[in-house]
């Protein structure tokens, strides 16, 4: 849980529904009296228009400005959901910065900036957190699109110290004419795990000139701090900053500590301190994680915080908490996901809030998918020690909950958030013997681009790669996983998978995760695309399956179509096999998990639905055969690093149309794949040379646009792909 910090997570304000409804108490209302109300001019919050209204405050002000923005947090918490855990602790550092810098020429960076809407609040936006009608208005990260007081957008983490020394090398170049004052860094104790944000600590050193590093540490991650340096903090805040090693200073940095980072005056006079200095400095703050959730009701079911009602009396609503410092392993208590009763202190459920209207509700995806499959690989620990489930930071996000947590030990890390590391870290273990997991968004993996090519698939390295929330979904533009078939289908040496059920998702996980030297285990590295919300809402309700009702064939060990059969005899017939998947099919070999499925067998259309837009192939398939008397053939592609040339090769004979169907970045993508197959492999008879209509996403990033929205925009709905079929004919 970060408050500067984190990979910001949980589709990033586009509030996704979870939820583990049987464990969820819904959370107290807050009460209307304490609530702001926009354009009540008895509130400070809603007088504040630009930087200039704050520093126009009467310095006792400032308190009661903090409290306003604080209960703000509360009850958007509650009606709009969000990172609200990390805006609770930067309430008073936001406030501080803004009236002791004079942004926008004062540059602040604020690191994944899920922790920016106080900073939003306070420079223009604040309606949109104060008028309901207006919560949609901005996004969850900073966007120089929304305000010139937002340096970049940003989503992933570690990345604001080196922005940071670029904007200050190009003031120190230009001189006074480069219209940037001081240049301020806003990191958390768990963004600092990156690497990058080493790298930009280095950097600072050695170009030395104004620039002002506020080391925002809250004693959290998304889930718990890991790492070596994390016991050295623990002293420098013991000792009052005074402790060595200290490690900004060994990057010869200069150093000052705030203990009380909740403390609006006491965060102005250390900022006023180093306004204007001529050398980078840190300002280590130490703050305290969704500060003020303790103050909405009484956990009275919670053993390691206060269980005591606080009063709202308080001049900020941050009040006394001992939430802080458990001894067990994951150094968070034991609320177990991260949407789930968010309180104060080292609490993992504050890192994301889902609004009330959410709770109760049934998992999404990533926690439906994630549990499923960290239940199937449990029972393997005792008798398959080098089996490891590797999550960079970002565990209760994606199904991977405190118990099991608890109970894997060692078969678990958590290597803070290091996609990088821990994709090579992985590739060491497999070399190793082990079998190693890596779970994390497909967002966050493009920050390990470099180690799927050289360390994971240039070696041959046996890691399996869990891709969650791949394909198109409502996250806002930092966080989409539209393009994760485009990346990972097109690495030399991995494979692929994009299961379209439970049952195929864990038949691909036991294959991928076969012991080294099992027969039929796959050479290298094996990515599964983690079903989507299209495959659960159809596993959910098999009505939105109408060819196959969700019974779909065990793995044939050909899913070619016979090329002998005339287009005359109305279409191809073949026996469909049911039933549950076979532990052989389970450890089948690398041919057969590659082979395309065919669920239903037709003429003149086939389609070819791709991951989470299978469901689509089948009920384009149900509309053509209702309205137009045309059966179709549908085939599960099941993988997309590689094309069933027997299956392509025996749709000439009867199909006059191929269509494709991906939820993801159409071009560079899977769907274009098959009409260069056709293409580069023309024949002379024209009748037996298909025309193919790829469906998918338009190479764009989007930003908090609903998933049926998407559909509609590239024509991924039954009509469109109805219509389309039919004209050509």
């Amino acid at each position: 849980m970060r408050s500067a910090s984190g990979n910001g997570f949980d589709s990033s304000d586009s509030f996704a529904v979870s939820g583990a409804a049987e464990r969820t108490a819904r959370l107290h209302d807050i009460p209307p009296s304490i609530t702001p109300s926009h354009g009540d001019d008895s509130h400070l919050l809603s007088r504040i228009a630009s930087p200039a209204d704050v520093k126009a405050l009467a310095p006792n002000e400032l308190a009661e400005l903090c409290r306003e923005i604080r209960t703000t947090l509360l009850a958007y918490g509650h009606q709009h959901g969000g990172h609200i855990g990390s805006n609770l602790g930067m309430v008073e550092a936001t406030v501080a910065l803004h009236r002791v810098f004079d942004s926008p020429r004062d540059r602040i960076v604020f690191d994944v900036s899920h922790q920016s809407y106080v900073h939003k609040m306070l420079t223009g936006r604040a309606a949109a957190y104060l008028d309901p009608d207006r919560f949609s208005e901005v996004t969850g990260f900073t966007n120089p699109d929304e305000s010139k007081h937002d340096q970049f957008v940003l989503g992933h983490t570690g990345t604001s110290i080196s922005l940071a020394c670029g904007l200050a090398k190009t003031r120190d170049m230009e001189g006074p004419n480069s219209g940037i004052g001081n240049v301020i860094a806003v990191i958390g104790d768990g963004s600092l795990s990156s690497g990058v944000a080493f790298e930009g600590l280095n950097n600072a050193a050695e170009q030395g000139g104004n620039l002002i590093i506020v080391f925002n540490d809250n004693e959290m991650s998304i889930a718990g701090d890991f790492g070596g340096m994390y016991g050295p903090l623990a002293r420098l805040r013991a000792s009052g900053g005074t402790a060595q090693p200290n490690l900004f200073n060994a990057f010869g940095l200069d150093y000052r500590y705030v203990e009380a980072g909740n403390d609006v005056s006491a965060l102005v006079a250390a900022f006023e301190e180093v306004r204007d200095i001529d050398h980078p400095v840190v300002v280590h703050i130490h703050t305290l994680k969704g500060a003020g959730y303790d103050g909405e009701e009484t956990h009275a079911d919670r053993q390691t915080a206060s269980a005591s009602p606080v009063s709202f009396d308080s001049p900020t609503g941050v009040h006394p908490t001992d939430n802080v410092n458990h001894s067990e392993p994951w150094h968070s208590d034991h609320c177990n996901l991260s949407d789930h009763e968010p309180h104060e202190g080292q609490c993992e459920a504050s890192h994301w809030q889902n609004p009330d209207a959410a709770i109760g509700k049934p998992d999404d995806p990533r926690k439906h998918y994630g549990k499923m499959a960290m239940a199937a690989l449990e029972p393997r620990f005792a008798a398959e020690p080098g089996l490891v489930v590797i999550s960079p930071a970002t565990p209760g996000s994606n199904g991977i909950t405190h118990e099991f947590r608890e109970r894997a030990g060692a078969h678990y890390v958590d290597t803070g958030i290091t996609e990088s590391h821990a994709v090579a870290y992985a590739a060491g273990i497999a070399r190793a013997g082990g079998t190693p997991v890596v779970a994390t968004t497909a967002s966050f993996f493009q920050r390990a681009y470099d180690q799927f090519f050289q360390e994971m698939s240039l070696n041959r390295s046996r890691v399996t790669v869990l891709d969650f929330l791949g394909g198109l979904s409502g996250s806002d533009n930092t966080h989409s996983g539209a393009y994760d078939v485009t990346m990972f289908s097109n690495i030399p040496g991995a494979t692929m998978l994009v299961p379209t059920s439970a049952r195929d998702y864990l038949a691909d996980l036991a294959w991928a995760t076969a012991p080294a030297g099992s027969a039929d285990a796959p050479a290298g590295p094996v990515v599964i695309r983690v079903p989507g919300e299209a495959i659960l809402t159809a596993e959910r309700d098999a009505t939105l399956l109408p060819v196959t009702g969700g019974q779909i064939a065990d793995r044939p060990q050909s899913t070619s179509l016979p090329v002998s059969v005339s287009s005359a005899s109305g279409g191809i017939s073949a026996a469909t096999v049911r039933g549950t998947v076979s532990v052989t099919a389970q450890r089948a070999g690398v041919r057969h998990m590659l082979d395309w499925r065919v669920n239903q067998t037709g003429s003149q259309v086939a389609i070819i639905g791709l991951g989470n837009a299978y469901p689509l192939a089948e009920q384009t398939a149900a509309a053509l055969s209702d309205d137009y008397g045309i059966t179709a053939t549908v085939i599960d592609p099941r993988q997309c690093t590689s094309l069933d040339s027997d299956v392509l090769e025996s749709l000439r004979d009867g199909h006059q149309q191929v269509i494709t169907l991906e939820d993801g970045q159409l071009e560079g993508g899977w769907g274009e794949k098959v009409t260069a197959y056709y293409a580069n492999h023309h024949v002379s008879d024209g009748s037996r040379n298909p025309r193919v209509l790829n469906f998918g996403a338009a190479k764009e990033f989007t930003d908090r646009v609903s998933l049926g929205e998407l559909n509609e925009r590239y024509g991924l709905t039954v009509e469109q792909v109805t219509e389309a079929i039919t004209r050509c004919f």
